[in-house]
């Protein structure tokens, strides 16, 4: 490892389709921990290894709870001083996290899988029945996810339409203005806080209605803003991701036909490719959730002072030769895959199963009814987002 002492201005480049910048491949090999600045907020160090990433998402001499008492490091000029679960260490976030994890277990989560497969179902029989094209984002990836969290967290499903505008508020880098921001997270919090009310005057068997209970009945566990914040929390996460994650997967195979064919002709592989491409995808900014050390934290030949924030490049570590062999080929047999797809340590995706086997259906589902899928109109059709912290597509036109 080696210490330029430069402080590079990042992001490296403009994000391009779902293409990895090759200067993390040079920074893994040659300074593996480097200075950074972003637009706005304190300088920082990047992580790009695989080994220093999960230190600095797992160990608990990082803090991201510090990062509300700083100048965090940021795409953006406004700061969020937004709470919840995303901001909290443990112990408060052991607490809140425990309320919610027994709905997001492997058994709770397969035993949602007929319900998704049916919605997947469904989707693709409207897709058919419109004819011999559609567009992927809007017609499949986003209303399997956002229907099977509406259905789980017990939010009507005809609101999507708010919730949607309002989401990109919590993932905005540079799409929205610091007053459409706080406009926006506003509006969610606040249909929320209507949505909990309801609950009050009518108890429901679903997640939201249990949050309420655990509040309701013991005031200790659960404040009625963490209440708030982690049902918004829940809702946000648990579509925003998997919808860009459907047609990023389906660009990715539609762009290595081999690995498309070779899936086709093993749907049993369907786990595994998952895995893989959740490895292969960059799917969100280094730019975002910064720790802040809370004593000096040695690598190597760098001391990282207590104080000083440092974010993590999980696409980097997941294209880290150490840990993967071929890292920048696509093997969708790959066995052994300790991605870091779903993030690492305390704030490890709550929701991971439930993505995992979300996508899982999503795959089988359009390679089965749809084994002529193609581009309507060659990858350069595909509109992507811009301005937010995940990638993927808007538009998505397909044909079959």
């Amino acid at each position: 490892m080696t210490v330029s002492g430069e402080t590079y201005a990042y992001p490296f480049s403009e994000p391009h389709r779902l293409d990895l910048d090759p200067f993390y491949a040079k920074l893994r090999a040659e300074e593996p921990l480097c200075r950074i600045r972003l637009p706005y907020g304190e300088p920082a160090w990047l992580a790009t290894r695989h080994e220093d990433v999960r230190t600095v998402l797992g160990d608990p001499r990082f803090s991201r709870a510090a990062a509300l008492e700083r100048d965090e490091p940021r795409m953006h000029a406004h700061l969020r001083r937004q709470g919840g679960i995303l901001a909290m260490d443990p112990p408060d976030h052991t607490r809140l996290r425990r309320l919610v994890a027994k709905a997001f277990t492997m058994r709770r989560v397969e035993l949602l899988r007929g319900r998704t497969q049916e919605i997947a179902d469904g989707l693709a029989d409207a897709m058919a029945a419109g004819g011999d094209r559609a567009d992927l984002v809007e017609q499949f990836a986003l209303p399997l996810p956002i229907t099977v969290i509406c259905e789980l967290l017990g939010v009507p499903f005809e609101d999507r339409g708010d919730f949607r505008i309002w989401s990109d508020a919590f993932l905005s880098t540079s799409k929205l203005t610091g007053q459409q921001v706080q406009d926006h997270i506003e509006s969610m919090n606040g249909y929320m806080a209507h949505l909990i009310a309801e609950r009050r005057e009518r108890p429901a068997d679903d997640l939201l209605g249990a949050l309420v209970r655990a509040r309701d009945e013991d005031n200790d566990r659960l404040s009625e803003e963490e209440l708030v914040q982690l049902a918004v929390g829940l809702l946000v996460a648990g579509h925003e991701t998997t919808a860009s994650q459907i047609p990023n997967f389906v660009h990715v195979l539609l762009t290595h036909p081999e690995e498309l064919a070779r899936l086709r002709r093993e749907p049993e592989l369907v786990p595994r490719a998952v895995e893989e491409l959740l490895r292969f995808v960059p799917l969100g900014a280094a730019g975002a959730f910064p720790r802040y050390a809370l004593e000096d934290v040695e690598f190597g030949p760098v001391t990282v002072r207590a104080g000083e924030p440092v974010l993590v490049a999980a696409a980097a570590a997941n294209r880290d030769p150490e840990v993967f062999s071929d890292p920048e080929g696509l093997d969708l047999g790959r066995s052994d895959n300790p991605h870091l797809g779903f993030g690492h340590g305390p704030h490890h995706c709550l929701g991971a199963q439930l993505a995992r086997m979300e996508l899982q259906v999503a795959l089988e589902t359009l390679l089965r009814r749809f084994p002529g899928l193609r581009f309507d109109g060659g990858p350069d059709a595909v509109v992507w987002k811009t301005g937010l912290l995940v990638r993927g597509p808007s538009l998505m036109p397909v044909a079959w």
